[in-house]
C-alpha cells in the first residue's frame, strides 16, 4: 500500500511539474516582448487615432471599423496579442 501511495505521489508531482513547465514555456521571454504595431483585426499597421479601451487595456486598430470587432470580443484579441509577446498599454482611468 505504501508503494502504491508513493507511486501515485510521484506520478502526480511529475504531471503537475510538466504542466507548470508547459505553461511557463507558452509565455514569451522578456526579450521577446514588444509594443503593439499591427491591428489585431486586419493585421495592418495601427493608426494611433483609433483604439478601443476594453478590460483595462488600450487596443489600437487600423480603422474605425475594427473598433467594433475588438469591443465585440476583446478577450479574443487581448489573449492573441499577449501570446505573441505584445505588451498592451493600460487604458487610462476615467
Amino acid at each position: 500500500m505504501k508503494t502504491l501511495k508513493l507511486l501515485l505521489t510521484v506520478i502526480m508531482v511529475t504531471m503537475l511539474s510538466g504542466a507548470a513547465y508547459a505553461a511557463d514555456k507558452a509565455k514569451p521571454d522578456a526579450d521577446q516582448l514588444h509594443t503593439q504595431t499591427n491591428c489585431p483585426v486586419m493585421s495592418g499597421k495601427i493608426n494611433p487615432k483609433y483604439y478601443a479601451d476594453v478590460n483595462g487595456k488600450r487596443i489600437y486598430v487600423c480603422c474605425p471599423g475594427c473598433i467594433a470587432a475588438v469591443k465585440k470580443d476583446p478577450s479574443k484579441y487581448i489573449e492573441a496579442m499577449e501570446a505573441k509577446g505584445i505588451v498592451l498599454e493600460n487604458a487610462p482611468e476615467k
